[in-house]
């Protein structure tokens, strides 16, 4: 087949198994991996290459967006302790814990090569994790203490990263060395963020159109991560305090046309770039497998790669059972409610790697500067590679039933939030309209006086999500909608009309809940 002819096709195979995955209630990262797997071992599958230095960029940059983008700074400062735990020293742990392993296991191995491999496989992709908790209610304050760890742990872990690969390309890198790189890149990266922020605000403050938009937000996205690289920042942390800078200034002159399809692409840009990070693995590795096979160390290399795997999802339980062990003490001498055993072993369960190990892993460079391979470059791969795809498969396919063992609930402060929210907005829109007594105004209060009553019961049995006869409203749309795919079949009316007509009916079926996911 073709290049164009097998991108379809994978493309297809991961919308049918992230659509299988969400069936049977795991993350489709988990059936991604699995099926980056198998396609090492297609026969006549391609063997595409990716320029390490574009790994990175391409696969990690609109990730970070969509993450930052919705991450509430609010939530952010109330769990900042357990949060900067598990971003500084849970990914300390592991980057230590993975690197002295892979020295003891492969004593030629530099030591900045073994500290790399620890930070490549560090940082969890706590998309996957989110995405099980969801569906059964995890508590909203473990939801958000992993939803931030899965903002900034890439940050902490990939500048180990990069200062490690600095290292091994350099020489050596002392301390001298060390702490002025650090220092500017965290400081200076913060402030570059922040800066690009207000500086770009002009180029999208204007932009009505959906297209162009979208080419600007991409473009910028991508823009501010290589100008943070190529003065010698993070284009991690720049990005992502650029992206929570425009989230915060940029919501109310969003108009709701744009939002809607932005949203969707951005959600659809993600996935398809999550299957692709597998892809492009999954086909790496049977040269991997064959040069290994040549070389007589495959069964070395499958050993390493699972104990680094068992030492990765081991390091994270040390850190945080350590660190709950200790909540739980000092919040019994204080006289408060303890967190619970079991919030403790889901939080050290959710460790699930994703695209950001494969990334990281992909973007080693392939030579020294000298010209020689870079050193242990496959091994790193195959390591890589074999935690993402045993932390998806172990934990994503486990987390929801140790969710329901362990008990835990959540008492749904977000819903109440939202009926909060809900009802003094709607009583500023009927304070906007009280003094007009048109018809349509008069209709309007009546509808969105039922949306305050609704939002203000003490015990409200429809869904925070529903609206006021959400469900009539659906079922009249949908017979309107028949009605006018009717009218067009019988040349009643035209195409363009018809087109008008769907649209209002669909913004209608939305504004009515009709965007739920059932």
């Amino acid at each position: 087949m073709t290049t164009f002819e097998w991108i379809i096709v994978l493309l297809l195979g991961a919308a049918l198994l992230a659509a299988l995955a969400r069936k049977v209630g795991a993350p489709y990262p988990t059936f991604l991996a699995l099926g980056g797997t198998l396609l090492a071992f297609v026969p006549e599958s391609p063997r595409w290459t990716l320029d390490p230095h574009l790994a990175l960029t391409l696969f990690v940059a609109p990730v970070l967006v969509d993450a930052a983008y919705d991450t509430s700074l609010r939530d952010l400062r109330a769990n900042w302790r357990p949060v900067a735990g598990l971003v500084i020293a849970a990914v300390g742990t592991t980057v230590l814990a993975v690197a002295f392993t892979a020295r003891w296991l492969v004593p030629e191995m530099p030591w900045p090569v073994a500290i790399a491999l620890g930070a490549i496989v560090a940082p969890p992709d706590a998309a996957a994790a989110t995405a099980v908790m969801r569906q059964v209610k995890l508590p909203h304050k473990l939801l958000k203490i992993l939803e931030g760890e899965s903002l900034l742990n890439d940050a902490s872990a990939l500048l180990v990263y990069r200062l490690a690969i600095m290292a091994m390309l350099a020489g050596h890198l002392g301390f001298a060395s060390f702490a002025p790189v650090f220092l500017l890149t965290v400081f200076g990266s913060l402030a570059a963020g922040v800066g690009c922020a207000y500086a770009l605000r002009p180029l999208t403050a204007g932009l009505r159109d959906v297209p162009i938009a979208l080419i600007v937000q991409f473009a910028l996205t991508f823009g501010v991560w290589i100008a943070a690289e190529a003065i010698g920042l993070s284009g991690i942390l720049t990005l992502v305090t650029y992206a929570m800078t425009v989230a915060r200034r940029s919501g109310p002159q969003m108009p709701a046309h744009m939002r809607v399809p932005i949203f969707a692409v951005w959600e659809t840009v993600v996935f398809v770039l999550n299957a692709f990070a597998f892809v492009l693995i999954g086909m790496q590795l049977r040269p991997i497998w064959e040069r290994l096979e040549a070389g007589g160390a495959r069964t070395d290399a499958l050993v390493t790669a699972a104990v680094v795997l068992v030492v990765t999802i081991a390091a994270r339980f040390v850190w945080v059972l350590s660190y709950h062990a200790l909540k739980r003490r000092r919040a019994a001498s204080a006289g408060r409610t303890p967190p619970t055993f079991g919030s403790g072993i889901v939080l050290s369960w959710a460790g699930m790697r994703g695209i950001v190990t494969l990334a990281a892993a992909f973007a080693i460079p392939e030579t020294l500067p000298g010209g020689a391979p870079f050193p242990f470059r496959d091994l790193i791969l195959l390591c890589a590679f074999a935690v993402v795809l045993g932390t998806l498969v172990l934990q994503g396919l486990t987390m929801a039933p140790l969710i329901r063992f362990m008990g835990l609930t959540d008492d749904d402060p977000v819903g109440r939030e939202i009926r909060l929210g809900r009802t003094h907005a709607y009583r500023a829109l009927l304070d906007a309209i009280k003094d007009d007594d048109t018809l349509a105004a008069k209709l309007l209060r009546k509808e969105y006086g039922a949306v305050v009553d609704l939002n203000t019961s003490q015990a409200p049995d429809a869904p925070v999500d529903e609206v006021p006869g959400g469900p009539l409203r659906r079922r009249a749309i949908a017979v309107a909608r028949q009605r006018a795919f009717e009218l067009r079949r019988d040349d009643v009316i035209g195409d363009d009309a018809y087109r008008v007509l769907v649209q209002e009916l669909d913004w209608a079926e939305l504004s009515a809940g009709g965007g739920r996911q059932d």
